[in-house]
Order: C-alpha cells, then structure tokens, then sequence
C-alpha cells in the first residue's frame, strides 16, 4: 500500500523505559520504572482495543528503550493493531526500534511472530569514545553481532540509526562511524546532526555543543559515502535503498493520520494534535479507569497546516510545486524542474532558511 494511498493511517506505541538516559534525551523515558512494565504493557493493550477501529498501514514501537520490555509481552502489544494485511512493501510496515546490547535471537523471533519485518538499531557511533560523549553505553562489537543477528532472522529490511556533532567525535572518528556502518550493507540510515534541548545535560554544558561547520562537514561526508554505496537521499536526515524508505516517517511527513498510545505518545486527524498524559503511571491509571488518556491538543487552521506541510514537503526529494517558494537568488540552493522546487545539498543543509522564503 503507497504512503500516498488514503487509507494511509499510523500507529505509533511509545515504550518510555530506559536502563540509561542518554545525555542529549528530552523524551519521556524513565529509568526508574521498570517494575510497572507489566501493567503498562497491559494498558497499550487495552488501550489499542478500544481505541482504533481501521487497519493500519504503518506501525512504530519506539522509545525509550523498547527492546527493555519482555518481548512476548510487546509482541501482544503489536498482535492487538489491527494492519492492512499483505506481503512486505503491500501490507503494514512494522517496525521496532531495538538497542543493539538487547538484540537476540528469541528477541527477534518473538517480534516476528507478531508480525514486525523492520527493526531500527540504534547505532549513534562506531567509536566508543564518541559513545561514553553521548551518554551512550553500548560497544560497536555489538552492534555488529545485532546486525547479523537480524539478517539471519529473515527481517525483510532494517534502519541504522546514527548520530554526528558528538564531543570529541573528528571528521576521522565520524569517517569510520560511517564505513563501519556501510560494511553492514544496511538498507536504510538515518544519521542525525546532534541537537541541543533544553532542560537535557547537553544543553548544561555549552563547551559540548556541536559546531555549525563541523556539522555541515560531517553531513556532505556521510552524503558522499552513501550515494557511493547506493543509498538515495530521500529527506534531509535519511538515506535508503529503493523500496526501503520509512514508511511511517513518511506518512508524518505527508500530514497523514496516526494514533499515539502509551506516556506522552502525539496522535494525528485532520489538523488536529494531541498528546497523552506524560507518566506512565498516569496513562495506566486512566486506561484502567476507562478515562481519555489525552493530556492536551491542538487544531491547525487551514494556512498553518499547508505552510507545515510545506515546509516537511521542502525536505523531501520530492519537493514542492515551484509557485510555492520564492526562487530569488536560490540558484545554488534550489532545482526546479517539471515545476516542482527540489534541494540540492547544500539547500538540505540550509533547510530551514529556504522555509522561510515559502510563499
């Protein structure tokens, strides 16, 4: 089923468990509530049974550390959603974000079972320094024997998570992140400039903060290494083979409708926003109730949505009907073509600039 299809409709589960919080983290994730799990696994349930009433096209566990839960028991979770059924590139994408220390072999069985074929490691670096800057625990050699671990289970396609801007992480150290990384033949990245949110250790220690030009170094490099191995840019931050493509992300990207469930999870319809109660202990207590778990939300007016969507559009190599950017002393920065405004690099790395000149 195409993402531009209009049954696309997203799921996405949010496991908020972690045994460690990265230093650069402002999700709602907790390291100290392992022992409600149990009970927030059976309230995902619960609430995934009475909420969603359409087959879904795409499916996202992430977190937090969802690989941290019992696997039989998430694997509950992702049987209660009912999908649009076919073979892998017709039917739902499933995907699971895993950290690779976590990845096993009944860990995978488990997740296929219930019907996931793409998982999403979580890979940040290849160097262990850069790892211990980023408040990472994790060692490369893991994230290899995670690697083989999912081709040999059979997943139809997996993501590379990798992050760039790190403290002490040279144009050297990110060089070989990047070329360990394509030695697994991965079928999509994802790699990340790192960014500073408030309220996160990171943001407490400006003498860490990444540097604009050594990010944009580090982004022409990995764009060059992978276009050399045949992976496509397909939006500023993601790289694939052809059919490989995220079709979740895509589907945020395409303003699409997705449901959140789980602690602080953002839900989709039609312009409107909303998110769940922000602690697990809170969104099992209203699940239990049979309360809205909705903390709060908002609705898009009509010129708001289309700038939005726009500006996720701009992104894209897609891009956007030319009419709807204004091209004045872009040349270096712009394609047009068959009417449509599309980013050379170095308009991916001055994105957010260009969005402003849309008309």
């Amino acid at each position: 089923m195409s993402d531009q299809d209009p049954d696309a409709f997203g799921v996405y589960v949010h496991i908020p468990f972690c045994a460690k919080r990265c230093d650069y983290c402002a999700f709602a994730t907790w390291t100290d509530r392992n022992h409600l799990q149990d009970d927030y696994l059976a309230a995902l349930r619960a609430d995934i049974e009475r909420t969603v009433q359409r087959p879904a096209t795409t499916v996202f566990v992430g977190g937090g550390t969802p690989t941290m839960v019992d696997p039989v028991g998430l694997a509950s979770v992702i049987a209660a959603i009912p999908r649009v059924e076919g073979p892998w590139g017709v039917g739902a994408e499933v995907t699971v974000e895993c950290n690779p220390d976590d990845v096993t072999a009944e860990l995978l069985d488990a997740y296929l079972t219930a019907g996931v074929n793409r998982v999403s490691i979580g890979v940040q670096s290849m160097v262990p320094e850069v790892l211990v800057s980023l408040g990472r625990w994790h060692q490369p050699d893991n994230v290899v024997r995670a690697v083989e671990l999912v081709k040999a289970a059979g997943v139809p396609t997996w993501n590379m998570d990798l992050i760039y801007g790190g403290a002490g992480e040279t144009l050297q150290r990110w060089e070989h992140t990047v070329r360990r990384a394509l030695e697994l033949e991965p079928p999509h990245v994802s790699a990340y400039a790192l960014t500073v949110e408030a309220g996160t250790p990171l943001a407490a220690q400006p003498e860490r903060h990444p540097d604009d030009d050594d990010l944009a170094d580090k982004y022409e490099l990995v764009d060059d290494l992978f276009a050399a191995a045949g992976l496509e840019n397909y939006e500023v931050s993601n790289w694939a083979r052809l059919g490989h493509e995220s079709r979740h992300n895509r589907l945020y990207w395409l303003q699409r409708d997705y449901l959140g469930f789980g602690s602080a999870a953002h839900s989709h319809r039609a312009g409107r926003r909303w998110w769940n109660l922000r602690t697990p202990e809170r969104y099992i207590a209203a699940v239990g109730a049979g309360e809205s778990t909705e903390a709060s939300g908002e609705t898009l007016d009509e010129e708001t949505r289309r700038v939005e969507g726009l500006q996720l559009a701009l992104r894209m190599r897609e891009g956007i009907p030319a009419e709807a950017l204004d091209l004045d002393g872009l040349d270096d920065i712009v394609v047009v073509a068959d009417g449509r405004a599309t980013l050379t690099r170095r308009g991916r790395l001055l994105a957010n600039e260009v969005s402003l000149r849309l008309r």
